[in-house]
């Protein structure tokens, strides 16, 4: 197979994870193609949109960010996750990619963010099948609800949980 034709080859599958990329936002937002085009005063047509979401079609890099803006996504949001991308961004990650949460000193909490972030952490159990119930390991990708839920930056997580003296610290010998 020559150059260019992998090169085709190569569009024509990046063609398609756009278009599913396309077809999953605009299904989580509810909207049909039909609406998409209505709402957008036909500046994005249903059977063009029909096209995009199929890969028959490429969108153009303007008329995306257009989209991503009817949508209130930013651009890179309707694009496929690229898998080496994640993987790099997490090990670069100024935020620690695990913390081990003391549940036992969250459980005698009793303000609210305490209780919402214990019940974050026991879903984060049950989804792991891991009921130790003393101490849960939270990954990166955890760290922003738990930022949410704390008020902080993602990258203080860590930091406001050692604060708060929410870290589990192994007994020393």
């Amino acid at each position: 197979m020559s150059t260019s034709e992998n090169e085709s080859l190569d569009e024509l599958s990046y063609a398609r994870l756009v278009g599913e990329r396309l077809r999953q936002i605009r299904q989580q937002k509810k909207l049909s193609l039909s609406e998409v085009e209505s709402a957008t005063i036909q500046e994005f047509k249903a059977s063009v949109m029909g096209a995009y979401e199929r890969g028959e079609r490429m969108i153009s890099v303007p008329r995306l960010e257009r989209l991503a803006h009817f949508y209130g996504v930013t651009v890179d949001q309707l694009l496929p996750r690229d898998k080496q991308r994640e993987g790099d961004t997490q090990t670069h990650s100024a935020a620690p990619t695990k913390l081990r949460i003391d549940v036992v000193k969250l459980s005698l909490r009793d303000a609210k963010e305490f209780k919402m972030l214990e019940r974050l952490l026991r879903m984060i159990q049950v989804q792991r099948q891991d009921f130790n119930g003393k101490v849960i390991t939270v990954r990166a990708h955890d760290t922003r609800a738990i930022a949410v839920i704390l008020d902080v930056a993602v990258d203080d997580v860590g930091a406001k949980l050692a604060e708060l003296d929410l870290l589990f610290v192994p007994p020393t010998a």
